[in-house]
């Protein structure tokens, strides 16, 4: 499974037209051995061939070292039973992602892209769980625009992880990242939240992009992280780890200390929903966004249905080729921007926009909808 890179799309139709296709693809590990005995084999040798030092006695430790509960080890301890390995066949191939319970009745949260080909080929998923048992895994339920799926298996009594408020995170709060990047299960690593409300766009193609107001960290994420909790120092998960920034070179596959999680407010808003449903949705406010738009703002696109017949944006009366510049108190420079600004609120959230029309400022109030399935 190749972990999606964090990009910027080019052309982003209208959300009543976009048919989601997401894509999943098989990660390879290469281990390289490291020759570090060569010279110690020497140390301990003279020109005769005795061996000198042989009055040497050494002594070994009966300490015990003390790991704190709100150490990383004690954080690691409480958090890795709840944490899992997913691995996909299907006739488009394999992958594997990570994920964690949600409820101790077997509920699982990871990412849609980790079981998207499972789920689009008629593929298996197997859950193995971090004491070595291994499940099959059902799809409850999926949504592409979040990048989250929901995976039922049958065990009960499992230990799910504690929510935690992503909202209250503050940059360089102490993070750690727990998955199974390149297949290697139960791997620990720290970091700090580097950036929020960070709008990235992850996914192969317009039509299967999900657009994330992502947690930052620089936390080593890799290929097969996706899906795994991203906790605080209390061991509450505040985002589910889904993205790393590339730098563009087809030798760079890692981490380069850029990843990115889906808060975890929204993650468990959309969980809730897929478990109660099998589908989640996301507000809108009814327009299109011309993302190739190099200007300052998110611009309406300038055709016939770039405003949603009776939707919020029109009643609001918006219209083609209006600039917004500003989604409550957020500044939007970019088209992106409004869009994870928009799906961070709820449906029924009355919202105010400010937006330039023949280079003149205008606001408006409108309450945003829930788009079409």
């Amino acid at each position: 499974m190749i972990f999606p890179k964090a990009k910027k799309s080019m052309v982003t139709p209208a959300w009543w037209e976009i048919n989601n296709a997401p894509k999943n693809s098989k990660a390879t590990i290469v281990l390289v051995a490291v020759l570090a005995g060569t010279v110690g084999g020497f140390l301990g040798v003279n020109s005769t061939g005795t061996t000198l030092f042989h009055n040497a006695h050494l002594v070994s430790s009966s300490s015990t070292i003390e790991r704190a509960p709100d150490s990383v080890a004690g954080i690691a301890q409480r958090v890795l039973p709840s944490v899992v390995s997913i691995t996909t066949e299907s006739n488009s191939g394999g992958g594997t992602g990570s994920g964690f319970v949600i409820d101790s009745s077997g509920y699982i949260l990871t990412n849609n892209h980790v079981i998207a080909a499972a789920a689009v080929n008629g593929g298996s998923i197997r859950v193995a769980l971090n004491n070595g048992d291994v499940y099959n895994g059902t799809i409850v339920g999926r949504d592409s625009s979040y990048d989250l799926a929901v995976l039922k298996i049958s065990a009960t009594n499992l230990p799910a992880l504690q929510f935690g408020n992503s909202d209250k995170v503050a940059v360089g709060d102490p993070v750690i990242a727990i998955g199974s990047p390149l297949g290697l299960s139960g791997t620990v690593t720290l970091g700090i939240i580097s950036a929020k409300n960070r709008p990235v766009t992850a996914g192969d193609s317009t039509t299967d992009s999900s657009f994330i107001n992502a947690l930052q960290t620089d936390a080593a994420i890799n290929p097969g992280n996706s899906g795994g909790p991203l906790v605080d120092s209390t061991g509450a998960v505040i985002g589910v780890n889904s993205a790393i920034a590339s730098l563009g070179t087809s030798s760079q596959t890692g981490s380069i200390g850029l990843g990115f999680a889906i808060p975890i407010n929204q993650a468990r808003k959309t969980a809730d929903q897929l478990i109660t449903s099998g589908k989640a949705t996301y507000p809108v406010l009814g327009v299109a966004l011309d993302m190739r738009f190099t200007g300052t703002g998110a611009l309406i696109a300038k055709s016939g249905s770039a405003i949603m017949a009776g939707g919020p944006a029109q009643k609001a009366g918006l219209k083609p080729g209006d600039v917004i510049i500003k989604f409550e108190d957020r500044e939007i420079n970019a088209p992106e921007e409004l869009i994870v600004a928009v799906r961070a609120k709820n449906v029924g959230d009355r919202v105010r926009v400010t937006y330039l029309r023949n280079g003149k400022e205008f606001s408006a109030t409108m309450t945003l909808i829930a788009a079409k399935n």
